[in-house]
């Protein structure tokens, strides 16, 4: 396969990296942004030995600096020494908003069926309520209220900057330089990899490297980020608050706003402290979701209109 232009064709003014570097930057830039934003989280958030956050506003404020820190990083990177645009990046196409409510509604709508498949395959039951803690308060206060509204937009920044980190620019970045083929592996790898945790199910590691593809074959299909920022968001969200199940290894200890629920059986079923993202019905809605995504794109000319058509 030749190289392929993703999002732009527009020239770039600056220094490109070469492809063979990418990966390893990519890596460089989640180490140089991590290591910026750990004092500071250890000052403002209280941790616990994992360092993890230990209550909701703590988690609200760790995804809004890390994933803060990270997208300043790129983009200065991308348009103070590559010299490109936004757009060259996946940020470009008509109807913006539309495309990412769309792609929150179907990322929410992903998430719920995948839990509900678990369930029903009797991977999950429902959890009891503990008086003591504020699972039996629900989401009827204010404050309760107000931190959902705070965890979606914060949601939506972490999710929306892995899209433009790894989709938008390293998988772009690969496939001009390399071939699409190429570029899915090597960005999949690295996301894989930028998520993993040590004692991991290898199904989890899978599951992972699935997600980064199906968001590969997303991006690839429509040609824009807006989507697939709008599902990772959605999907994430709903998953925090929605069922009381950890999101990728966290366990966020939040009032659920559907239905509490636990892990019943086998890891390989509900993901064990993973979630329902480690387990073998979210593998198998992803390789479904890439094959109907591969399917169904439909070839469109290297333009900025080209991202406002619908899914």
């Amino acid at each position: 396969m030749k190289s392929q232009e993703i999002f732009s064709t527009q020239t770039a003014a600056g220094w490109v990296p070469w492809g063979v570097l990418a990966p390893v930057l990519a890596l460089f830039f989640i180490i140089v942004s991590d290591m910026a934003t750990g004092p500071v989280l250890r000052r403002l958030v209280r941790l616990d030995a994992k360092g993890l956050p230990v209550d909701w506003w703590g988690f609200a404020l760790f995804l809004l600096i890390s994933s803060g820190s990270l997208l300043l990083i790129l983009l200065l990177w991308v348009q103070r020494v590559e010299g490109r645009s936004l757009a060259a990046i996946g940020l470009t196409g008509a109807a913006k908003l539309r495309c990412f409510l769309q792609g929150h509604v179907i990322g929410m709508a992903s998430i719920a069926g995948i839990v509900a498949m678990t369930w029903l395959a009797g991977g999950l039951e429902r959890a009891p309520s503990d008086p003591s803690t504020v699972l039996a308060s629900g989401w009827h206060t204010p404050g309760a209220l107000a931190f959902m509204v705070v965890l979606l937009l914060c949601f939506a920044l972490q999710a929306s900057t892995e899209e433009i980190f790894f989709r938008g620019w390293l998988l772009s970045l690969l496939a001009k330089k390399w071939n699409l083929l190429l570029a899915v592996a090597f960005s999949s790898a690295v996301f894989a990899l930028a998520h993993f945790n040590r004692g991991q199910h290898w199904l989890t590691t899978v599951s992972m490297v699935l997600y980064a593809v199906f968001c590969c074959a997303w991006v690839w299909r429509t040609r824009s980020l807006l989507g697939v920022m709008g599902w990772h968001t959605g999907w994430n969200w709903l998953l925090a608050v929605g069922f009381g199940l950890p999101v990728t290894g966290f366990d966020m200890n939040i009032p659920p706003l559907l239905v509490a629920l636990k892990p019943l059986g086998p890891e390989w079923l509900n993901g064990g402290a993973q979630g329902p993202e480690g387990s073998v019905v979210c593998v198998a809605f992803l390789v479904a979701g890439t094959i109907f995504m591969c399917l169904r794109r439909v070839p469109m000319s290297n333009d900025s209109t080209r991202s406002s058509q619908p899914l």
